[in-house]
């Protein structure tokens, strides 16, 4: 084979073997979330299947029948890749029932369904490359030519999954593209091998029809954005008087209804809500909302005929949904679809309330809740104004609510622990809105809907106390271990 054609090979394998890997994050999340542990467990599970078949691919590269069998690991790839979907689709829940910490879960879900596309994906290299020693003059620029192929290729695969394929194709039909890939390619080295092409015409036509099987299949995403994979549940008891929830990813991030714009569905809204009305200056109040999710609090403040309003939502397609599905008008509220900590720094305006209810899986992201964010926060905030933030724990722990007030507090001068008014069951994930300012609420606690009447307090000033002295660590854009402080839930 031609050096420029064994070149042009492993390009198209190193991007079809990159794209699996991105687009085994999207497959992923709507099961078992888009955080620091699938994407280490997506990492390891894919290079070391590049690494076996790295390895394998070594122990054939001098043999006669190298090609041939490059070509037969190709097609093994076409029909592993095209299975994947499925494949997920059907393990996902039995793996996660039968698996009791999540993060094995995770890693075991990972490996079952993407080793064996890497593993056929890593045999061509060392194969290409022996072929490109042995029959190009210059072996060092046969081997300088390949590597830089497959770095090429993997540069390539990268930025067309993250970029094009995925919030164009959706990741059934972008595996389905790379299964004609690798089928290609392996045909060609079958072809060029002189290897029989019956059996490799059967193995294709396995391939290509379990792809159009993946791709005719009911995807778990409405919408895959280029942030989420996004769903919309009608939770309604009267299909008259319609209500919905909003999931993205693989967590439920709003619930709305129709006929009832002042109610929050969630304890974190009812909160953040009935607070900001609470610590607001003035009935008219401006507000500035990290996160729009179904837009519930802006589509509340808009029903009260409130203030200004001025929305952070990093994915367009969540606003889209918001106006079509949970009854939001977006002529309500200046949106900016940005990240928020951009549009704080970029924007010289003050508010009166700023709400934080950004979440990555069941965390904030980690540049939202450092020193230097919350400097620039207090910045933005008219005197008098207040920060509320949302924030998910669990009751045994505690330590990235800890963690939280600790930060906020070398920032501002008084920082409350809002929770519900019950006792917790022990081990329970629970839900509490930290408020920052420079007054404290004037009201000991409140009662609201969610959607069911329900009582919130702030915790007495010796419970916060002992819950920041519980460690030293503050979180800093050089230091946010959010994912460990959260940890796995057992």
């Amino acid at each position: 084979m031609p050096l420029w054609l064994l070149v042009a090979i492993q390009v198209v394998v190193s991007a079809a073997s990159l794209v699996v890997e991105i687009v085994a994050g999207r497959m992923l999340a709507p099961y078992v979330g888009m955080s620091l542990y699938t994407w280490t467990a997506i990492i390891a599970v894919v290079l070391a299947g590049f690494s076996a078949g790295h390895w394998w691919g070594g122990r054939i590269a001098g043999r006669p029948e190298a090609l041939r069998a490059t070509g037969w690991t190709l097609i093994g790839a076409a029909v592993t890749t095209a299975l994947a979907a499925s494949l997920l689709r059907w393990i996902a829940g039995p793996v996660l029932a039968g698996v009791d910490h999540p993060v094995w879960a995770i890693v075991v879900l990972c490996g079952a369904v993407f080793f064996l596309p890497s593993l056929f994906a890593g045999v061509p290299a060392p194969v290409l490359a022996q072929i490109g020693v042995q029959t190009g003059r210059d072996s060092g620029k046969a081997l300088g030519a390949l590597f830089a192929a497959g770095a090429i290729g993997a540069i390539a695969g990268t930025l067309l999954a993250g970029f094009l394929f995925i919030s164009w194709l959706g990741s059934a039909l972008t595996l389905a593209v790379v299964t004609v890939t690798y089928l290609f390619s392996g045909l060609l080295c079958l072809g060029w091998a002189r290897a029989r092409q019956v059996p490799a015409g059967l193995a294709s036509v396995l391939a290509l029809g379990l792809a159009g099987w993946a791709v005719a299949a009911p995807s778990p995403c409405q919408v895959e954005s280029d942030y989420f994979c996004i769903r919309t549940v009608d939770m309604s008891t009267d299909p008259t008087r319609p209500a919905r929830m909003m999931v993205l990813d693989h967590l439920v991030h709003g619930t709305s209804a129709r006929d009832a714009p002042q109610v929050m569905f969630t304890d974190h809204a009812a909160m953040l809500d009935g607070l900001s009305r609470i610590r607001a200056t003035r009935p008219d109040y401006s507000s500035f909302h990290i996160g729009g999710g179904t837009y519930s609090i802006p589509r509340a403040i808009a029903e009260r005929d409130g203030g200004p309003v001025t929305v952070a939502e990093i994915d367009p397609q969540v606003t889209r949904i918001a106006a079509r599905d949970f009854w939001f008008d977006p002529g309500t509220a200046e949106i900016l679809h940005m990240d928020a900590r951009v549009a704080l720094a970029n924007r010289p305006d003050r508010y009166d309330v700023i709400l934080g209810d950004a979440f990555t899986d069941i965390a904030v992201p980690a540049h939202l809740i450092t020193h230097e964010f919350y400097q620039l926060v207090r910045m933005r905030l008219e005197p008098g104004g207040s920060y509320l933030m949302n924030v998910i724990d669990f009751e045994d722990r505690l330590q990235v609510l800890g963690a939280v007030v600790r930060t906020l507090q070398t920032v501002f001068p008084v920082v409350e622990v809002w929770t519900e008014a019950a006792a917790p069951a022990p081990g329970q994930r629970m839900v509490f809105v930290v408020v920052a300012g420079t007054e404290r609420t004037a009201l000991p606690g409140f009662r609201t809907r969610s959607p069911d009447p329900i009582r919130f307090a702030a915790l007495s000033d010796a419970m916060v106390a002992g819950i920041a002295a519980a460690d030293t660590l503050t979180l800093t854009d050089d230091f946010a271990p959010i994912a460990r402080l959260m940890g796995p839930a057992d």
